[in-house]
């Protein structure tokens, strides 16, 4: 009796062929103790110096190409900046979880003991798939059976797991420790008896050595199902990324309608539809579209006469309720914007002349942080230098005086200046240790060395291919 444990592979298709071109390889023996001893030699030399540093991998598992290559990898992969490591928001980043690094060696080493041990759930794909294919039709319509009886008695849900583990992994388990009688031995009664000890150890299950049939099958059905994936990946984002991106505006504004509506209708009906029968329907519907059968009638008698006349006739009606109903606002966005226009008295208070300064997006108040540490006044010495922000054109052809100078120095808590009810709405700076005689016998403080007055002017957001960011209403160019 074959008592050796073996792996679980799917064996319902052929062993895959592999061809392999250029010359045969070594047969003599002293080639391949030449092949060895040169391979022990050279990883021990260069066990040092090429040794990889996030690979716990054995240096007789690792080849010397191995090693280079790995060693060239890392001077090209970018190493990721120590700044960033904890702000950063990318969960997947190596050092926010504690997992080796990139290495070629650990990788080609865990893609063997991943395809060694995989097998098991191709062997669960190909079942499930026979299953809902209607490749036995008692299997499918025991499942079926017993989907209708959870789906009428949903609380005996819970029990599924217990039943799994009973009926596939322990009886068949005791089975194998105690088997039945051979076929051809000659017994009073054809009863089978699991009295007594066991008959066979118990079974195990071990991966799929390298290099064998069942090896290539797990690397077959790894393949295939990598194909499937990239095949299923693409199709879902070219039919669900168009209309969900927003790239065509008004169908996604309408789908986000559609939704919202149902969602808060579903939030206060959903109590009151039938689910176990909503269920139990949509289950055998899908089981019975498994059924090649079923596929064809469906898809040559009722989608081909009825379901696509009928989404044509539904897509028409929705593209004419689109143009009709959704109204984008196409005129892109306006905002205001501002420069400071800052003169300079020359000579000492109260007198010389003002003199053109710069023009700043910084009204250079006295208690400006940036006065205050001696720094120089950023800006442009001509007006016609002032653009518009990144991303923004002019909507007006000509700046604007800004008239309620009252207003912005409020909005701003600028104190120590002060503010011209008429004439050109200069704003000046005071000192408080100056004063002087005014004409009505009072006293006022002399004027500073600055003066500024504010220029608005208005500009629409640039039509761009991607999102443009937003601007603030003080961040104009200069």
């Amino acid at each position: 009796m074959d008592t050796e444990p073996k792996p679980v592979v799917n064996r319902d298709e052929p062993v895959p062929v592999i061809v392999v071109s250029g010359g045969g390889a070594a047969s003599s023996d002293g080639e391949s103790k030449r092949d060895r001893l040169k391979q022990s030699l050279s990883g021990a030399r260069l066990k040092g110096k090429l040794q990889d540093a996030g690979a716990n991998v054995s240096d007789n598992s690792r080849s010397l190409q191995d090693r280079i290559f790995a060693k060239l990898l890392q001077q090209v992969i970018p190493v990721e900046e120590r700044e960033n490591a904890g702000t950063d928001a990318n969960s997947r980043a190596s050092k926010s979880i504690a997992r080796p690094g990139f290495s070629l060696p650990l990788m080609t080493t865990n893609f063997r003991r991943f395809n060694a041990r995989v097998g098991v759930a191709f062997v669960f794909q190909n079942r499930l798939i026979r299953l809902l294919t209607w490749k036995k039709a008692s299997h499918t319509l025991s499942f079926s059976a017993i989907y209708s009886f959870v789906c009428l008695n949903p609380y005996l849900l819970p029990i599924l797991p217990g039943i799994l583990i009973l009926f596939f992994l322990l009886v068949p388990a005791f089975l194998a420790r105690h088997p039945p009688p051979p076929s051809a031995a000659t017994t009073v009664t054809t009863q089978y008896s699991i009295s007594g000890p066991p008959l066979a150890p118990a079974r195990s299950v071990r991966p799929a050595p390298e290099m064998s049939k069942d090896f290539f099958r797990n690397m077959r059905d790894l393949q295939n199902i990598m194909d499937d994936f990239s095949t299923v990946h693409d199709a879902l984002i070219a039919a669900l990324a168009p209309p969900t991106n927003f790239s065509n505006e008004p169908l996604s504004s309408t789908i986000f309608l559609f939704l919202f509506v149902a969602t808060c209708i579903l939030f206060f009906t959903s109590h009151l539809l039938p689910w176990r029968f909503i269920a139990l329907v949509s289950g055998w519907v899908a089981i019975a579209l498994g059924h090649p059968t079923v596929q064809e009638l469906a898809f040559n008698g009722i989608y081909k006469s009825h379901i696509r006349p009928a989404s044509t006739t539904a897509r028409s009606w929705l593209d004419n309720w689109i143009d009709g109903d959704i109204i984008m606002d196409s005129a892109p966005e306006t905002r205001e914007v501002e420069i400071f226009e800052l003169q300079r008295r020359q000579g000492s208070f109260g007198a010389g002349e003002w003199e053109s300064w710069i023009f700043s997006p910084n009204a250079w108040e006295p208690m400006a942080p940036a006065r205050i540490a001696g720094e120089r006044v950023n800006g442009t010495r001509f007006f016609e230098d002032v653009g518009a922000p990144n991303g923004w054109d002019w909507e007006t052809k000509k700046w604007e005086l800004d008239l309620g100078s009252h207003e912005w120095v409020e909005d701003r808590l600028i104190g120590g200046v002060e503010v011209e009810v008429e004439g050109e709405r200069w704003v000046y700076d005071i000192s408080p240790a100056h004063v002087e005689q005014t004409e009505t016998g009072g006293i006022g403080r002399k004027r500073g060395e600055w003066r500024r007055r504010r220029w608005v002017r208005m500009v629409r957001r640039k039509i761009l291919g991607g999102t443009p960011t937003a601007v603030s209403k003080q961040d104009t160019t200069s």
